[in-house]
């Protein structure tokens, strides 16, 4: 994979290539498509098989936070179909602005985690408004760090042991995340944590739908295949839809054999109109009167480590993995994709639709060869035109997309060479980094453990100074952070 010429915050002003002898496009220049070893037309299927990996997101994220089940502390709740429209139109519209202002092909949407996090935490103490008010000042708060530098010097910080770390932490994360969703593996009520398939079977149609798609992805992208991974997504949906047209399966929570989200059904109805009325539904300090401004400081302070290190480490992880880094992990306009990164917070809480970040889930785009900005303008037009086709976004069932997370995982693996572990001052922290972020389902949870025990295993080791103080800095930050419950119990916040 080709290797960016400069980074910045910033510009890259090496002489574009010329191929046939004629110099690249104004179009091309701009989004370096050449420069970085890739065409349109990769870019193009890239940004397609990004969005159909993540376009799960506008039907799971009315489900977290519409409906009766998030009730809030007055006893209101948002309106599923208005959360769908504004999941699409923020992620639409973040992952475009990505695209031209960073040119990276990373998605943006609702971020898992901080909408379960906001639909069971934080609204039973205050209301969808005001939480979404404490949305907007986290994001207020990243795009400061961002521009002022801060984020990039604490990135600049990390060693690329734990860089390394961290990107094959991702890719185990989500691995895991598309074999959980498949249904290969489940979660027990006792025992081991997961069990293969259900009760050690994995004869469900969907799971054997995930199988055969994952087999179908491995061999096209083994024999190299031009668009195997979109390949084997259309393949994979054209069998779920043939399978459920013949067998008439539920949904998992009532079928025990069912699809686990969305039911591969061709639709009655294509286009919808997109209701927008949560557009603007925001109290910016409405939490600071109801619950005190420690609590909402605490919940603010929650957000942000979570919002901010997530990010961090899910875009570290995407650009090694496209071969956009360079050798201290940094990659072009550093600085600029952790601006457009801490915008999305602010706008998904102007828009009651959370905190929108950057998705892992590129990783699919990538691995089918996106390598630029223009692939992050396909997914974002797509997940625009999903506010109003979102009968479309049911067609790919999530088992379908979970064989593409499951290969490019496995694309991800091979970032575990650059740690030495054979130094054990490095392996221990890297193997904790690695392991924290599948079991506990948090990429934030990983680099906090990581950089805790790289602090303090490198301290008693004798090799304090070589530890960066912006890393002792931010492991007191994340300990502080695993022990917050203790503190606001303390505090009583």
């Amino acid at each position: 994979m080709s290797q960016p010429t400069a980074v910045d915050d910033g510009t890259d002003n090496a002489a574009p290539k010329q191929e046939n002898g004629k110099a690249p496009s104004a179009f091309d220049r701009f989004f370096e498509i050449t420069r970085r070893g890739s065409t349109v037309s990769r870019e193009i299927r890239g940004g397609v098989v990004t969005f159909f990996t993540m376009a799960y997101i506008v039907i799971l994220n009315p489900l977290i936070l519409g409906g009766e089940n998030a009730t809030d502390v007055s006893g209101q709740f948002l309106n599923p179909a208005q959360v769908g429209a504004v999941t699409g139109l923020t992620a639409g519209l973040m992952t475009a602005l990505f695209g031209i202002f960073a040119r990276m092909p990373f998605a943006i949407a609702a971020g898992l985690g901080i909408n379960s996090f906001l639909a069971v935490s934080v609204v039973g103490q205050v209301t969808w408004a005001e939480a979404m008010g404490l949305v907007v000042i986290n994001g207020v708060i990243i795009v400061l760090l961002g521009a002022t530098g801060a984020r990039t010097a604490i990135f600049r910080a990390v060693p690329q042991a734990l860089k390394a770390a961290i990107t094959v932490g991702i890719g185990l994360f989500i691995a895991f995340i598309g074999f959980v969703d498949s249904g290969f593996v489940t979660r027990t009520p006792g025992g081991p944590p997961v069990q293969l398939g259900d009760g050690g079977s994995i004869a469900s149609v969907p799971t054997l739908v995930f199988l055969v798609t994952l087999v179908v992805i491995g061999i096209l992208v083994a024999r190299r295949v031009p668009g195997g991974i979109l390949i084997g997504i259309v393949v994979g949906t054209v069998l779920a839809i043939v399978a459920q047209s013949i067998l008439k399966l539920g949904p998992s929570f009532s079928d025990p054999g069912g699809w686990h989200m969305t039911i591969p059904e061709l639709p009655t109805s294509i286009v919808t109109i997109p209701d927008f009325g949560l557009v603007g539904q925001f109290d910016l300090f409405g939490a600071f009167g109801r619950i005190g401004a420690l609590a909402a400081v605490m919940l603010i302070f929650t957000l942000v480590f979570t919002n901010f290190f997530d990010a961090m480490g899910t875009m570290t992880g995407l650009a090694k993995n496209a071969g956009l880094a360079q050798k201290d992990g940094t990659f072009p306009r550093l600085r600029s994709a952790f601006v457009v990164e801490g915008a999305g917070a602010i706008i998904g809480g102007a828009t009651s639709s959370s905190s929108a970040t950057v998705y892992v889930d590129s990783a699919a785009g990538i691995g089918e060869g996106a390598r630029t900005g223009l692939a992050s303008l396909v997914t974002g037009g797509l997940f625009f035109l999903s506010m109003f086709l979102t009968p479309l976004t049911l067609v790919v069932p999530i088992e379908v997309g979970s064989a593409a997370l499951v290969v490019v995982g496995a694309m991800m693996m091979a970032q575990v060479k650059e740690i030495k572990f054979t130094n054990f001052a490095v392996a221990l922290p890297a193997f904790l980094t690695i392991v924290t972020m599948p079991l506990t389902y948090s990429i934030a949870n990983g680099i906090g453990v990581g950089f805790i025990s790289w602090a303090l295993v490198n301290a008693a080791a004798g090799r304090a100074r070589k530890v960066h103080w912006l890393l002792w800095v931010v492991a007191a930050g994340f300990l502080l952070y695993f022990v917050r419950g203790p503190i606001e119990a303390l505090l009583g916040a």
